[in-house]
């Protein structure tokens, strides 16, 4: 089965429009479920991976979140993936990340305390706020978007392979193959060419 389609052939992907609309969505969310949301999107992270993270992971100097890479077979292989300067600024005015990260016991706290179940229906219901149902409608549909917009933009397919926490190039190729909006605009291209 393909990472992309359920057995139905429905997108699991956000497209840029749905993930946009998500995004403005968790702006009327309770600040903590707008920063929960805007790490997923932002960094392509699994909802257990973003829901692991502390203060101390999160660099604001270098602008980096450090995550946890949940699904390896040992513990404490981390990735760095890079975030926007708009997202430290959301993170430090909802979690106080930068004092956090100088007390030794805040530094260590998850900055959710919310079980996955909790976090998930938090981020289905900015699904539904938003207007978007379906298979793409969860936070599995944000890592896949990161990855899908993230090629889409002209990031190396080696970077995204980083950032995602993927063993294997071959993982990551499986989102060079989107389709809809996405594929209209890479064909849209090669029809100027003509």
């Amino acid at each position: 089965m393909s990472l992309l389609y359920d057995r139905d052939g429905n997108r699991k992907y956000l497209t840029v429009a749905e993930r946009t609309a998500w995004l403005a969505a968790t702006e009327s969310m309770p600040d903590e479920v707008n920063t929960l949301c805007r790490v997923l999107a932002y960094t392509g992270a699994r909802l257990s991976e973003v829901l692991a993270l502390t203060p101390r992971r999160i660099d604001t100097h270098a602008r980096l979140i450090m995550i946890e890479c949940l699904k390896k077979r040992r513990q404490g292989v981390f990735r760095a993936v890079p975030i926007p300067q708009e997202l430290i600024a959301v993170l430090e005015r909802v979690h106080g990340v930068a004092a956090a990260r100088k007390d030794p016991n805040r530094a260590q706290e998850r900055l959710w305390k919310w079980c996955r179940t909790t976090a998930w229906s938090r981020v289905k219901a900015c699904m539904e706020v938003a207007g978007i149902s379906g298979s793409q409608a969860s936070p599995k549909g944000l890592r896949h978007a990161f990855a899908v917009a993230a090629l889409q933009s002209g990031v190396p397919i080696n970077f995204v392979r980083k950032w995602l926490g993927h063993s294997r190039l071959s993982t990551t190729e499986i989102y060079a193959d989107a389709v809809g909006d996405e594929e209209q605009a890479i064909a849209d291209r090669l029809w100027r060419t003509f």
